[in-house]
């Protein structure tokens, strides 16, 4: 491993077991706060809970810019107490339902303390044939943390409307690649920590706003608010694509792990929200040619049914520069997310090239 990946698998290993639901993002928001504090110029977090790093630039012509990943994660909140104590969930996100059964989970009660506990399947010998193959509505399972009755279970802290998540993991698998819970979008913001590192070192001339945003699995809604205060002219989100490597996924996207980071060529949600991203073409043609001339493999993606928070950002003031930048994983929105550390690396040596290369003569004109 080379000492960038090192860092950055120990960056993401410390993310990855911190938990932080969307709308309760305060554990990373410390974390994030505490990263950037000896590197950026200046830290600040606004009332929605983004922490916004910025980095002055030398040049106070050239683009400011707007490097983001969301630091919540899905997962659910408790909806109902019942009276042996079992605690009834809604769904805060894209929770897939047939992962849920057996899965360990971890809820945050009304003082801070962390209570584990598990969604109990059906005990096998006692589910009828033709409940076997079929997958159980998220309304009717429990999450049991060992209570015997309603009164015990709020005794401990437990209310309506407290955070539960996948109870935190990280597996090193082989030399470079890691699974576990909120790869999704972890990932994004050790990229995030290592950008500012590099931007540290030497001069640049951007301004460049290091961004670590809330509420993006619920509705993407931290991101707008700090781009309404950058005010940007270009804006990069960092997020998971799906990797198309597994036996299941092989005819949906030519992203694979280990083939390096990912320029976003089109993304769209057909469903609810009707948005999505077409990257600006002149930050296209800056990503192929700064990977090209730095040997950064660089893979594309086209896809639906994804979406970032960059669709609202690009609709900031007068419009916004927009790209999409990710790196692939496997699972996504399950406990057992996976990606590649050298794709995090890759990824951290485009952004370098990027942001070193932009300046008063980066013409964003169509």
């Amino acid at each position: 491993m080379t000492s960038a990946t090192v860092t950055l698998r120990d960056s993401l290993r410390t993310m990855m077991l911190t938990p932080a639901l969307s709308g309760r993002e305060e554990r990373m928001m410390r974390l994030m706060e505490n990263a950037f504090g000896s590197l950026a110029d200046q830290v600040e977090t606004d009332r929605p809970g983004n922490v916004i790093a910025r980095f002055d630039g030398t040049d106070a012509k050239a683009p400011r810019v707007m490097l983001f990943a969301h630091m919540d994660q899905l997962g659910m909140v408790v909806r109902k107490i019942d009276d042996g104590g079992f605690v009834r969930l809604e769904r805060l996100g894209g929770v897939p339902e047939k992962v849920l059964p057996g899965t360990p989970m971890l809820l945050e009660t009304e003082a801070g303390e962390l209570l584990p506990g598990v969604i109990g399947p059906k005990a096998h010998h006692a589910t009828p044939q033709e409940e076997k193959n079929s997958v159980t509505p998220y309304g009717a399972l429990f999450l049991d943390l060992g209570f015997s009755s309603r009164e015990e279970a709020v005794a401990r802290g437990v209310q309506v409307g407290c955070p539960v998540v996948y109870r935190p993991r990280f597996d090193l698998l082989g030399e470079h690649r890691v699974a576990g819970t909120t790869v999704d979008n972890r990932g994004g913001c050790a990229v995030l920590v290592e950008t500012a590192r590099r931007l540290r070192k030497k001069p640049h001339r951007c301004t460049v706003f290091i961004v670590g945003t809330v509420q993006e699995e619920f509705n993407l809604r931290g991101a707008m608010v700090a781009a309404e205060q950058i005010r940007p002219d270009i804006a990069i989100a960092l997020d998971v694509v799906v990797s198309g490597d597994t036996p299941d996924l092989k005819d949906r996207t030519e992203a694979a792990l280990g083939g390096g980071p990912v320029l976003g060529m089109y993304s769209f949600h057909g469903r609810g929200t009707l948005n999505g991203v077409l990257p600006h073409p002149a930050l296209v043609r800056s990503t192929r040619d700064v990977a090209a001339a730095a040997g950064i493999p660089l893979q594309r993606n086209a896809t639906g049914g994804l979406l970032t928070d960059l669709s609202y950002v690009q609709l900031v003031g007068r419009g916004v520069a927009p790209l999409e930048l990710s790196f692939p994983a496997r699972y996504t929105h399950s406990p057992v997310e996976l990606c590649d550390l050298r794709d995090l690396e890759g990824l951290s040596d485009l952004l370098e090239g990027l942001l070193f290369s932009w300046g008063p003569e980066t013409d964003l004109r169509r």
